[in-house]
């Protein structure tokens, strides 16, 4: 497959469909031709520009639920929170707390759970089943 892009679920969806290699089309002519060589030896290829951010996936999925059993129970309810797309005010008022505080665990939870930002740790609560998809 050529493709512009290189977010590891697009290329996870990819793979999952059956493609042997995967090369971006900013790659140069010489890892088009690599890459079709490999693949139509019975092999598989992912561009470099795209190997890190699938490993990197990989490494997040693997670590996730370990990480969610040391969660207490303040902070899986706060992710549920966050997940639910409550603003940090918002869950601050809520839970009686200061914004900063808010802010820390929000923190918190992206060091122990590895997404670094709000998008990633809401896919990650979706596919660890942490909160419903509606």
């Amino acid at each position: 497959m050529l493709s512009m892009y290189s977010d590891a679920e697009r290329v996870h969806q990819a793979l999952q469909a059956g493609v042997g290699g995967y090369v971006l089309k900013r790659d140069l002519p010489e890892e088009l031709c690599g890459a079709l060589r490999q693949v139509a030896a019975g092999g598989r290829y992912l561009s470099p520009g795209v190997t890190g951010t699938v490993i990197g996936d990989y490494l997040q999925e693997k670590r996730g639920p370990d990480a969610l059993d040391a969660l207490s129970a303040r902070e899986r309810n706060m992710l549920q929170l966050l997940v639910e797309g409550k603003s940090g005010a918002g869950i601050a008022r809520k839970l009686y707390l200061s914004p900063r505080t808010i802010e820390t665990y929000k923190a918190r939870l992206m060091r122990k759970l590895g997404p670094d930002d709000l998008r990633a740790l809401v896919k990650f609560a979706v596919r660890h089943r942490l909160t419903p998809l509606d």
